[in-house]
């Protein structure tokens, strides 16, 4: 779906989304991994809780992607569609 004529975003292709969020991922695997073998014993549960969670949230916005660009289309065609109605 597309609002007056307009191609939808790069970011809304699968491929690029794709391509981004793989090589995110495996920077913070890699990260990660490095993370473990520097740091003192004390801090590594919290490091690593830390950068978990931060790879969570990416592989959560990867599955929301579509979703959000769908949601925003739809809001745009019914803020336009308030707008044709006033008098």
């Amino acid at each position: 779906m597309t609002l007056n004529g307009h191609p939808g975003l790069a970011e809304g292709r699968w491929l690029w989304r794709r391509l981004f969020v793989f090589a995110v991922t495996f920077g913070l695997w890699r990260l990660l991994a490095e993370v473990v073998a520097r740091a003192p014993a004390a801090d590594l549960r919290s490091l690593a809780q830390q950068l978990t969670g931060l790879l969570g949230l990416v592989l959560v916005l990867y599955l929301v992607a579509p979703t959000a660009q769908q949601l925003v289309e739809l809001a745009a065609a019914v803020r336009l569609r308030a707008l044709e109605r006033r008098p």
